[in-house]
């Protein structure tokens, strides 16, 4: 049942980003076509942020999107299409898993992994421009960018989360930090990966980089 939801969503994502792109493409304006997608893009990680997976943890898609943004948008603009999503959370827009907004969503003890999604952009720009004289092994590097994001998300989300922690309520161990944030989620977040990486292949070529 998660595969075949978070496959479903994939495919809808996927048509009616192929939908709009198709339409991108006829613009001559470059910077108002850029615009257009950082802004696109921006409102997709909201929606796939809302939309909840039932499973034996239950989770969103959030992941899936900003994998997906930074792939097709290229490592500059899905940097600051990330960017530009957390701070309207931050000023108080419902962007956030379960309808949240405002700063308190980000300085809570997960909050981390919210901002984590900025360095997981940030971790795929830098393989980008490793990558632009491989050709050959873009999709390899690209799935390791995807992985080593994740990685770097997780690091500063629990790093994050063991802190504010344990100012707010008690001591907790990096085990347990792991078992309760990043454990459960790393089947769903690997399925993630390969459904962005894989739309990302399929879509590349109508979204201009830039």
């Amino acid at each position: 049942m998660l595969t075949s939801l978070s496959v479903g969503l994939t495919f809808f994502v996927g048509f009616t980003l192929y939908s709009i792109s198709l339409q991108l493409k006829k613009m001559k304006n470059t910077k108002l076509q850029n615009i257009v997608y950082t802004g696109m893009f921006a409102a997709m990680i909201a929606v796939c942020s809302w939309i909840q997976i039932p499973a034996a943890v239950p989770f969103t898609m959030q992941t899936f999107a900003v994998f997906l943004t930074a792939g097709l948008l290229g490592g500059k603009r899905g940097t600051v299409t990330v960017l530009i999503y957390i701070l309207l959370g931050m000023v108080g827009l419902p962007v956030f898993s379960g309808f949240k907004g405002g700063i308190g969503a980000i300085i809570g003890t997960t909050g981390g992994y919210i901002i984590g999604f900025i360095f997981a952009a940030l971790v795929m720009w830098m393989f980008e421009i490793i990558s632009r004289k491989k050709a050959k092994q873009k999709t390899l590097i690209l799935a390791i960018s995807m992985a080593a994001g994740l990685i770097i998300c997780y690091a500063f989300g629990t790093a994050w989360f063991i802190i504010l922690y344990t100012k707010t309520k008690e001591p907790v161990g990096i085990l347990t930090a792991l078992s309760w944030c990043v454990f459960p989620f790393i089947l769903p977040d690997i399925i993630k990966i390969v459904l962005a990486l894989t739309l990302t292949q399929k879509l590349r070529r109508f979204i201009p980089l830039s």
